[in-house]
């Protein structure tokens, strides 16, 4: 018997011949494009959008081109089983919901469907500090599902401390600290509109809520929410970290620590060495910096760390396709984190719940389709 991951096609088309079709296109692209047709302007730049000339998202791509699968033939892999443990963290198929902000750009319940999505299929959700529900509600929301929390790391160490004690207290399992956006990146597409939610308290619940944050404050954000904004931007924004840092996190978090942002050998090095427990290879979907390395490029330098006496776990990070996940797995990578819920959301008409969950679906039976061929990966030529 097949891959339940992979019966999804299956499951399709024996509802078409009730007439039932999809809700949602099962290509990435026309996704896109039926999002276009029902979000304001704003909102849709901001989730689609890229640093610069866009030269980062395309490099993205254009790795995945340089490398294809090599089906093989006569495998006795019939029944194939992707479960694996992570950090810790059991998960279906090495997959998770990559950590996306400001969800409620696009619908007013965004992490909340997200992690109830997420939960029902057993796959990790990794929530983002700039989420538009707190910590403790998109963990009530998650249930038993399996969860780790993305830092966006505030200069206010009081702060750290707190968000990062909330969210082990809410049975987050893996820290994942992001060091790629202590400035913001260049993006055309926001600045043309002057437009950047967290100016407006959009994607600012978790600060806004936290005890630490709001003991800075001379005013509650409810009654002042100009100057909590302005603290925010201070604390999150404008100063970069060193490695020296890490300490304040490692003493405060008692589980795994994940590195988000890294793209150099020597970085990921210098993260095992600094005693974290992984690195994911990551250039935040081409938002930061203009013309930087694509991801998977960055992930296949990055997959023997052993070679210099060393071992890590290392994911990459991609915003769109569906085979895309089979290439980095089999690039190297140990597992795929993969912003799901940024298209799932965007076609927010199948409604918040559906949305994270057909998208997240078909990404898991491309990936399962994949090994039903025990394929290898080679890069093409030409």
């Amino acid at each position: 018997m097949g891959s339940p991951l992979g019966a999804y096609s299956t499951e399709i088309y024996l509802r078409g011949l009730d007439g039932v079709r999809p809700d949602l296109p099962t290509d990435p692209n026309r996704l896109e494009d039926a999002a276009r047709a029902v979000l304001a302007e704003e909102p849709f730049d901001y989730v689609a959008g890229g640093a610069g000339t866009g030269a980062t998202m395309r490099a993205n791509r254009a790795a995945f081109d340089r490398y294809g699968l090599v089906p093989r033939m006569l495998r006795n892999n019939t029944s194939r089983d992707w479960s694996t443990t992570l950090l810790g963290t059991a998960m279906p198929a090495p997959l998770l919901l990559a950590p996306i902000g400001v969800q409620s750009l696009l619908h007013a319940e965004g992490e909340l469907a997200v992690a109830r999505a997420a939960a029902e299929l057993g796959v990790p959700m990794v929530l983002s500090t700039a989420a538009s529900h707190s910590t403790e509600a998109v963990a009530a929301a998650s249930g038993e599902g399996p969860r780790w929390y993305q830092l966006y790391w505030p200069t206010d160490d009081d702060v750290t401390i707190s968000l990062v004690g909330r969210a082990r207290a809410a049975d987050f399992a893996v820290l994942v600290v992001t060091l790629d956006t202590w400035t913001l990146g260049w993006r055309p597409q926001d600045l043309d509109r002057g437009y950047l939610p967290f100016l407006r308290g959009i994607g600012t619940a978790i600060p806004f809520s936290d005890p630490a944050f709001r003991a800075a404050l001379a005013r509650p954000p409810e009654d002042d929410l100009a100057a909590a904004v302005r603290y925010r931007q201070r604390i999150f924004t404008g100063t970069a970290r060193s490695w020296d840092r890490l300490a304040l996190l490692r003493r405060h978090w008692d589980g795994p620590i994940v590195l988000k942002g890294i793209q150099h050998v020597d970085d990921a090095l210098a993260a095992l060495d600094a005693g974290m427990d992984g690195v994911i290879v990551s250039n935040h979907g081409g938002r930061q910096v203009d013309r930087a390395v694509g991801s998977l490029q960055a992930a296949v330098r990055l997959r023997h760390p052993h070679r210099r006496g060393r071992r890590g776990c290392a994911g990459a990070r991609r915003r769109r396709g569906t085979a895309g996940a089979s290439v980095r797995l089999r690039a190297g990578a140990r597992w795929a984190g993969r912003g799901a819920a940024r298209p799932a959301l965007r076609a927010r008409g199948a409604g918040p719940h559906t949305g994270p969950r057909r998208v997240h679906r078909p990404r898991r039976a491309a990936c399962d389709e994949g090994g039903r061929r025990g394929p290898r990966v080679r890069r093409v030529e030409g």
